[in-house]
């Protein structure tokens, strides 16, 4: 979007992350006008953190007008409570606790604030932007570094009662196996890139063991190095051990995926991340296991999807809370 064009008026989206954070300044229609780039540097504390999107926030108003802006949106990790806008100490961001960052903002800016953790962001982009887009009823799965979910229910986020709605990747998928958010076997486990990874190790060193050969990791010495990446990349071209591998998460986020549809009877499921840059390799697995495990009329209505804005989900994710 040309510099030189001036929104009627606008919104500003925020996205806090453990590594970098982000600016967006955008109109009711998307168009992103400006972005903002900078270190998180989570050693200097959140005061700092917020001063620095407070003066980046004024550098803005002097290109834009600030009384066009209508509203923010935050886009951050959980833990939080989105009801009373605070941040509650999330993994990524140490010395983040119980910071009231909505009234932080809204004192300094004057306008109305609003915050969602990410996977809700993302799901709240999704819906208004990308594949969930003239939906009712969608959910958002992230499968990447970790496996959570955003609902869209009835037209409207669903945040829970203390915002620990869409926790999906806690649910237990077997008695044991690859351990994500804290549980062995649970479906963050068998379905994320860490899961994965740790699911891929430890069935390489079994092969290993029995003298059989892996063509993507020849020797123990390079089991550590083994990434879902390296999974996928090796599946893609037909390695025997790394389909194995890719099969039995696929098997699992098929159950996974029935048991959202008997319970929330979605119209789409929208999956980011590794599911969306494997599609063609996971569909054909998880439709499979869909068909045994799901109730065939809510499987009949509901489409399961790849992302749409791929690298581009987040400019619009927080964006799109300050939309809804």
């Amino acid at each position: 979007m040309p510099k030189n064009l001036q929104p009627e008026a606008y919104y500003l989206g925020f996205d806090i992350g453990g590594t970098k954070c982000s600016i967006v300044l955008g109109d009711k229609d998307f168009n992103i006008y400006e972005k903002i780039f900078f270190e998180t540097k989570v050693e200097r504390g959140y005061k700092a953190i917020l001063e620095e999107f407070k003066d980046h926030v004024q550098k803005l108003f002097e290109t834009y007008d600030q009384k066009k802006m209508l509203k923010i949106g935050i886009s951050c990790g959980g833990p939080l409570d989105s009801k009373k806008g605070i941040i509650k100490s999330p993994p990524n961001l140490p010395g983040w606790d119980e910071v009231p960052i909505v009234d932080l903002f809204k004192n300094e800016f004057q306008v109305p604030v609003e915050i969602q953790n990410d996977a809700n962001a993302c799901a709240i982009a999704e819906w208004m932007m990308g594949a969930g887009k003239g939906s009712q009823n969608m959910i958002f799965l992230t499968f990447g570094t970790g496996m959570g979910a955003g609902l869209i229910l009835n037209g409207r986020i669903y945040s829970g009662t203390n915002d620990l709605g869409g926790e999906i990747g806690h649910i237990r998928m077997a008695d044991k196996g690859p351990i994500g958010f804290g549980k062995a076997g649970s479906f963050e486990g068998f379905c994320s890139g860490g899961g994965i990874a740790q699911l891929a190790k430890a069935h390489v060193l079994k092969k290993l063991d029995a003298k059989a050969h892996v063509g993507f990791c020849t020797s123990k010495e390079n089991v550590d190095k083994i990434t879902a990446k390296t999974v996928f990349e090796a599946a893609n071209l037909g390695d025997e051990v790394a389909h194995e591998i890719v099969r039995i998460s696929a098997e699992h986020l098929g159950k996974g995926i029935a048991i959202l549809i008997d319970i929330l009877n979605p119209e789409r499921i929208v999956i980011g991340s590794i599911y969306a840059r494997n599609e063609k390799l996971l569909k054909p697995m998880v439709e499979t296991v869909l068909r045994k495990e799901a109730i065939a009329d809510a499987l009949d209505v509901c489409k399961i999807l790849p992302a749409k804005l791929g690298d581009k989900i987040g400019d619009y994710a927080a964006l799109g809370v300050a939309l809804q």
